[in-house]
């Protein structure tokens, strides 16, 4: 079975036919003017040392050099031999508050970028475990599915603002649930739903989702972000640094709800943790997270690069360019590979 790894880069093809487009008009012009110039014959005569066809083939491999090279960035891939590696790991569902409230600056640079801060320094650390993404605001979906492939995490970390969901909101029980079915069947496992928000909840029920969750075998860690004192809550949709108003004009402010993530992580046998500028939360969240089970998973993998194969084409194809001269060669005037 053949795919691509990263099929988007394949939209680069279109620079290649835009190339041919231009290279053919720029020729027609050319030949206009030759017509312009004198008879063709004769301008022909008059220049036999130019090849018509060299210039040609010269393009088309640089076409299929430039088309290999977008290929190779697509990273071709088909089924090979099948690897099973035997890991010992927990299962962490991330589940990401991206309501407009997260983009307070309370905590530096923001709650939601010193979120994801965080959340890549633990993917650097917890390599031998499966994480999933869920983000949430006034809906929930699940960004990443259960996965033990840590780059393509760091990469849909990167996509994660509050753009991903329209409906604002802090909805911490539909977060809960939708995290606690992202886990797999396996048994033996320690599974732990990190829960990143800074605890404003509109919509209620979280504790009663919390503790449904804890009895299906998951621990709760709520990670609060932000200060009690709060801070303003800037407007992603103006420009100049505006900020969120009420009906009377007065800016809105946004502050962490400590009690109820502590509530919340008491009813599913987890712990709270507050998270500011300093790394404390960090160390204090992968203390709690060694405490789990570890189970043992086999990782699979059953695709193989092929963009190696690929790169050895283009080097060929590179070579065989530099070779061919635009002009004919008077040591090879017999050998005519390039004329009818």
């Amino acid at each position: 079975m053949f795919r691509f790894e990263d099929p988007k880069y394949l939209y680069l093809l279109a620079v290649v036919v835009l190339l041919a487009v231009v290279f053919y008009l720029l020729r027609w012009q050319q030949k206009r003017r030759l017509k312009k110039f004198g008879d063709p014959e004769l301008v022909k005569m008059l220049t036999p040392d130019v090849s018509r066809w060299r210039p040609l083939v010269k393009f088309w491999l640089l076409e299929l050099i430039l088309a290999l090279l977008i290929v190779m960035l697509a990273r071709p891939q088909i089924t090979g031999r099948i690897t099973k590696v035997e890991r010992q790991g927990i299962e962490m569902v991330i589940a990401l508050d991206i309501s407009n409230s997260m983009l307070a600056e309370d905590v530096s640079p923001s709650r939601l970028s010193r979120a994801k801060m965080m959340i890549e320094s633990l993917l650097s650390k917890f390599k031998d475990d499966r994480i999933a993404f869920v983000v949430f605001a006034g809906d929930a979906f699940v960004q990443l599915p259960i996965t033990n492939d840590f780059v393509s995490a760091k990469l849909f970390l990167n996509d994660i603002d509050p753009t991903l969901i329209h409906n604002q909101g802090t909805d911490l029980a539909q977060a809960i649930e939708l995290s606690s079915q992202c886990f797999t069947q396996q048994e033996g496992i320690g599974k732990a739903i990190i829960i990143i928000t800074d605890g404003e909840d509109h919509e209620g029920g979280a504790e009663e989702a919390a503790k449904a969750a804890q009895e299906a075998g998951c621990n709760i860690f709520m990670l609060g972000i932000g200060t009690s004192a709060g801070a303003p809550v800037p407007n992603p949709e103006a420009t100049g640094g505006k900020y969120i108003v009420d009906e009377t004009g007065t800016k809105v402010l946004s502050k962490l709800n400590e009690k109820m993530c502590r509530d919340i992580a008491k009813a599913g046998n987890g712990s709270y943790i507050h998270v500011n500028n300093s790394s404390n939360a960090q160390k204090l969240l992968e203390e709690e997270l060694g405490k789990l089970q570890r189970g043992e998973f086999n990782v699979t993998s059953d695709y193989d690069d092929q963009y190696q194969a690929v790169g050895v084409i283009v080097l060929l194809l590179l070579i065989l360019e530099i070779c061919i001269l635009e002009r004919k060669n008077p040591k090879l005037k017999n050998l005519k590979l390039f004329k009818k």
